[in-house]
């Protein structure tokens, strides 16, 4: 039996890529405009993130906004304003302080941007991701200050975890040095397998090529690899983050899978 009663994808803005960041080897004069997704499980034990969009409050201020300039960056993320992620969760009547945990797949600013906006929420995140964030990284897409917090719940897991029935946490290295997926169980929907940056794109997982960003190009094709044994063992889907196709053809919030 699950927790989960539903599951709804929140779609937070966009991300000007070239093609090459998602997928390796690509042609990199060619640009995407890609969504950037966060998603809210409502469970049997309160409501739970996984991943929090970026934070648009850095797009209005000329300082924070410098941070998108430079060498790798194509344009700033666009984030109109129904794309926000706090608007968005007050529509669903989810205040702040209603959400109990936040899983974070990663540490890029996409995903880690309302991380501040939560201090009640306990804060999942593999250990070696977490030692990552904390040291001398050198990361351009990595913001500090999204998630050097003080006195909050910090829950380090190590590989393949589980957060409740329903809800199961698993590693997927090569994109980042602890990056995870989650795996969601839905009452009728089945199985949901949020796979983050793993893959961005259906490419990624229909020819196994990893993402064109990634700390180890091997484990990243194993961990696309994983995750079809696990959509296939439990007869689930994948559920991509970045692809602008398959997202577009998903319930979006407020509508929601269950």
């Amino acid at each position: 039996m699950s927790d989960v009663r539903r599951l709804f994808i929140l779609r937070c803005g966009y991300e000007v890529l070239p093609r090459s960041v998602s997928l390796r080897g690509a042609d990199p004069t060619v640009i995407l405009c890609e969504p950037v997704c966060a998603y809210l499980l409502d469970t049997a034990h309160g409501w739970v993130l996984f991943d929090t969009g970026a934070d648009p409050a850095r797009l209005k201020d000329p300082v924070g906004r410098q941070r998108f300039q430079g060498p790798g960056w194509v344009a700033p993320p666009i984030i109109l304003p129904e794309h926000e992620l706090l608007p968005q969760l007050e529509r669903l009547g989810v205040g702040p302080d209603d959400i109990s945990a936040v899983i974070l797949s990663h540490v890029h600013y996409d995903h880690t941007g309302h991380l501040k906006y939560f201090p009640r929420a306990s804060i999942y995140i593999q250990r070696r991701e977490y030692d990552f964030a904390m040291g001398a990284y050198g990361n351009p897409a990595v913001f500090d200050d999204d998630f050097r917090l003080p006195d909050r719940d910090w829950r380090l897991v190590d590989g393949d975890w589980e957060l409740m029935p329903g809800v199961r946490g698993v590693l997927t290295l090569g994109h980042m040095p602890g990056h995870q997926s989650l795996v969601v169980e839905l009452p009728r929907g089945g199985t949901k397998i949020l796979v983050a940056d793993a893959g961005d794109l259906r490419e990624n997982f229909e020819r196994e090529v990893p993402p064109g960003e990634c700390d180890d190009p091997a484990l990243g094709i194993a961990s696309i690899r994983k995750l079809k044994a696990i959509r296939d063992a439990t007869g689930g889907e994948l559920v991509l983050l970045h692809d602008p196709d398959e997202v577009h053809a998903r319930l979006l919030a407020p509508a929601f899978y269950d």
